[in-house]
């Protein structure tokens, strides 16, 4: 190594130049790009979530690349093989890189796969046939897909999550929830949202919740703001059935006086789907709490709804009373957040053979899940794949 790196000191600018070329020339046209994602998002870890920096693994050569192309039988796309030129994923552990989500008895957390791991999971069964997987989460068995080769109705390089048609009677029937458009799309899209705070770090780990800069209210010294995330592995198309949690952030400001401690009593919920079809629901608390707000306090909790409609939003309040006044009670504004169900593709199978079909029942209503009991109804349903939610 000692002599390798003599030898590299002693050539001139040119000369480095013509090896690194001949070595990544290749990928001229997404290298810089890449790169900078990966240092970008290796310094914000190395800030945040230091212990996620282990997982990383180190880069590939180029005949490891070219190697499982010959196992699988199908040409990697340049960007991806850039990237793993770079980094090989990371290894099977948890937190995952690609971002974690949980619920009362729910948790997934996706790794980015090595080489090795993907090509061992690349499928030809039909329905996902010449699809490689880029994620996988140990607990729910979800994976992210690409897309190798343009067929079942997908463009080369797509990335998707597989959903079950549960209603088809065909099994390569596999409705796909569009994640990106290519590897190189994905994954920097990805890093900046982790990178610019657009997902929040909680217990040392990436949740994906997305954070709507309009989507909060402030109600005197009370701002209530809120997050929302799909989750594809609880969702399917067919039958209908969106699946989205929400993150919601309630705070006094710390400048209130200590006379304006409260406590928050009971919750209103206006759920409106797609086609203007509107479910109101009041009850006790929220997630079977009754928090203290003080000066300074912050206080959060997630939840979950369901739409039959690929979208829907929810806005209402909370009813808080005063601690230093018991007899006076007011409401706290929950500012309107929409959410959409990502673009998603009907599996190719659907079309051909059930052509004659009536269109999807949509007339479901949706469901808010604050409430225990019935959070705990709606989550016991297993998910498309099949497998039963998980405790946390």
């Amino acid at each position: 190594a000692v002599i390798a790196e003599k030898s590299r000191r002693n050539k001139n600018w040119k000369a480095i130049f013509i090896d690194f070329y001949a070595d990544l020339g290749r990928y001229i046209q997404y290298y810089a790009t890449l790169k900078k994602a990966w240092d970008d998002l290796e310094k914000y870890l190395l800030q945040r979530c230091p212990r996620m920096i282990t997982s990383l693994k180190e880069s590939v050569r180029e005949e490891d690349l070219d190697a499982v192309e010959a196992q699988i039988g199908c040409k990697l796309p340049d960007d991806y093989r850039c990237s793993f030129r770079i980094h090989n994923g990371q290894k099977l552990v948890v937190p995952g890189l690609m971002g974690s989500m949980a619920l009362s008895n729910h948790y997934r957390s996706e790794d980015l796969l090595d080489i090795d791991t993907a090509a061992g999971g690349f499928q030809q069964r039909l329905g996902l046939k010449q699809c490689l997987p880029l994620t996988f989460c140990i607990h729910t068995g979800l994976s992210q897909y690409m897309a190798l080769e343009s067929v079942e109705g997908r463009n080369s390089y797509e990335i998707f999550y597989q959903c079950p048609d549960q209603m088809a009677r065909n099994p390569s029937a596999i409705d796909m929830f569009i994640t990106g458009s290519s590897y190189l799309e994905w994954f920097t899209s990805y890093v900046n949202n982790v990178i610019t705070g657009g997902y929040p770090i909680i217990r040392d780990q990436i949740f994906r919740y997305v954070h709507d800069k309009d989507c909060v209210a402030t109600t005197g010294d009370i701002t209530v703001s809120v997050s929302t995330s799909f989750l594809p592995e609880l969702s399917s198309v067919h039958p209908p059935h969106y699946f989205f949690t929400y993150r919601i952030r309630i705070e006094m400001s710390k400048d209130a006086l200590p006379e304006k401690a409260c406590q928050l009593d009971s919750r209103y919920w206006r759920i409106t789907n797609a086609k203007g079809d509107v479910d109101e629901v009041q009850g006790p608390g929220v997630v079977g709490e009754f928090p203290i707000i003080s000066p300074g306090r912050v206080y959060e909790y997630t939840s979950c709804t369901t739409f039959a409609t690929t979208s829907g939003y929810m806005e209402g309040y909370y009813t808080f009373h005063c601690l230093y006044y018991k007899d006076k009670f007011f409401n706290v504004t929950i500012p309107r957040f929409h959410m959409v169900c990502p673009t998603f593709k009907v599996s190719i199978a659907r079309m051909e053979t059930h052509h004659n079909e009536c269109a999807m029942d949509e007339d479901e209503d949706s469901t808010d899940t604050d409430e225990y009991e019935d959070r705990r109804r709606i989550l016991d349903i297993p998910p498309p794949s099949g497998r039963c939610p998980r405790q946390t």
